[in-house]
């Protein structure tokens, strides 16, 4: 097994590939680079666009509110207004997602910055319904591109930290998820123009960073035949994180070319991804459908009263308290789920995770008319940490199981399955609705999600990237030839030095 776990920077690196062998895999070149300096600079760069999208998208549930009492919209016309960025995102994620397998990671990465950025401040210059229904339009265009920041972060990660890494960028979520509710909690009183133009702030941040810190992904310029420049990047990582390029990789140690033709929308239902692609769409509509619609429900529940209780054209009196309370409680689900994900595996914690998050969404919603305050905080905050929990380890493991050649087609394509469900929840979750109905409707996606999911294969452990083919048989070949599909190989890697490919 030519497979290696990472090392980390600070730890003893990596011994240098023989001197009589001067190629490697760019597998065994991440590993040798370790974890440090380099991955923590793309860690903020990459964490900010998550930022970005949870403000972008929790501002919706004040927004919304705010402007049907200032606006005097109808219910519909609320819940279009949340629609369309999901309707944005569902076309962004499928475009800049093309785009970073074909054009680069970096490139797709600083488009949906900008976008982002620019359609995010001008939602504070809108003068009307039709007018702000456009641009959040963008502003989800954008958004649905951050599937590449997230890829680019996975690619630069050695097997051993990628897991419990993947998840830590996932607080950088829970940040915007927290910093939402206290910017409408500073502004809306006095004016919600300033409220959309903050939530843009660490979008402005993030692609800035990107600018200064983020190269292009090694495992992109491999796949493209950009050897050198892959090379490149590998050695500016080594010298980051503290190690000498030249003992590491020496003047005359190359990267083994892995070359693969582009890959298209259609490649991902060949035989040979159908069935994990199938599998991933179904769980991630389920899962946004169950994450965005558990946000919605409990909005409902404690801001009922939000917009009646509003004086003509003022600004409903949101309960802070409670909607911070539930928000806070991601950080508890994804420091849990941090703790477990790579010992017990990606599988499980996401059927446990949806599961769970489905009772208490169900319970939340049975009992919003009969129970007390305290009795309904506590549900909704088991229930969004349970949905934080599930939703960060299905990014996870769609990152790992898609290999280069499609993984940021796949993931978006993923992505854009998830939007269709978020696009759903304000209309599934909408005051016209049971509430009551509306529990039992959740149950039965969450129970679906999580038979998705428990479908999927496990990915902890396993070497992210291409499929090697390089030891296939003639049968295994003639089988890939025939449409047979993919299948994976697991271990936990290997302790010895690198080794080149000879």
């Amino acid at each position: 097994d030519r497979r290696t776990t990472g090392t980390m920077a600070e730890q003893q690196p990596t011994p240098p590939p023989s001197h009589n062998a001067p190629v490697i895999k760019i597998d065994d070149a991440i590993e040798a680079i370790g974890m440090g300096k380099f991955q923590r600079r793309i860690l903020w760069a990459a964490g900010l666009c998550f930022t970005a999208d949870a403000t972008e998208i929790m501002l919706l549930s004040f927004l919304s509110l705010t402007l049907q009492s200032e606006w005097g919209l109808t219910a519909n016309q609320t819940a279009n207004m949340t629609a369309c960025v999901f309707a944005g995102s569902l076309f962004g994620t499928l475009t800049l997602g093309y785009l970073g397998d074909h054009y680069g990671r970096r490139p797709a990465f600083l488009l949906s910055c900008a976008i982002i950025s620019v359609f995010g401040v001008l939602t504070a210059f809108s003068t009307g319904y039709s007018s702000l229904l456009g641009i959040r339009f963008m502003v989800g265009f954008g958004v649905g591109g951050l599937t590449v920041p997230f890829d680019i972060f996975a690619e630069f990660l050695p097997t051993s930290a990628r897991g419990k890494h993947l998840l830590v960028i996932e607080y950088f979520w829970t940040a915007g998820s927290v910093m939402t509710p206290l910017f409408a909690f500073l502004t809306l009183s006095t004016s919600w123009r300033l409220f959309v133009i903050l939530c843009a702030v660490p979008c402005i941040i993030s692609g800035c960073l990107g600018v200064c810190l983020v190269p292009e992904s090694p495992r992109w310029l491999i796949s493209v035949g950009r050897d050198d420049e892959a090379m490149a990047v590998v050695r500016k990582a080594a010298a980051d994180n503290g190690l000498n390029p030249d003992d590491l990789f020496h003047s005359s140690v190359k990267l083994k070319d892995e070359h693969v033709e582009s890959s298209r929308f259609s490649d991902l239902l060949s035989k040979k991804w159908r069935k994990i692609n199938i599998l991933l769409w179904f769980t991630w509509i389920g899962y946004a459908m169950g994450y965005y619609g558990t946000i919605l429900t409990v909005t409902r529940v404690f801001d009922a009263d939000a917009v009646e209780g509003a004086a003509d054209g003022g600004t409903p009196e949101f309960d802070y308290k409670a909607i911070f309370i539930s928000a806070s409680a991601e950080i508890v689900g994804l420091f849990v789920v941090i703790q477990t994900v790579d010992s017990i595996g990606r599988i499980p914690s996401q059927v446990m995770a949806y599961l769970g998050g489905g009772v208490f969404l169900f319970s939340l919603s049975m009992l919003a008319d009969s129970a007390n305050a305290n009795v309904l905080t506590v549900l909704a905050f088991f229930g969004r940490a349970f949905e934080m929990m599930g939703s960060c380890v299905t990014w996870v493991s769609t990152a790992e199981i898609l290999p280069t050649e499609i993984r940021t087609t796949g993931h978006s394509a993923a992505n854009a399955m998830g939007r269709t469900g978020a696009f759903i929840s304000p209309y599934l979750v909408g005051t016209n609705n049971p509430i009551k109905a509306v529990g039992v409707i959740m149950l039965m996606v969450h129970l679906v999600t999580a038979f998705c999911a428990y479908h999927l294969p496990e990915s902890k452990g396993r070497v992210i990237g291409h499929i090697d083919d390089s030891n296939h048989t003639e049968t295994d070949e003639h089988n890939e030839q025939e449409g047979s599909e993919m299948t994976f190989q697991y271990g936990s890697g290997s302790k010895t030095p690198v080794q080149p490919v000879v």
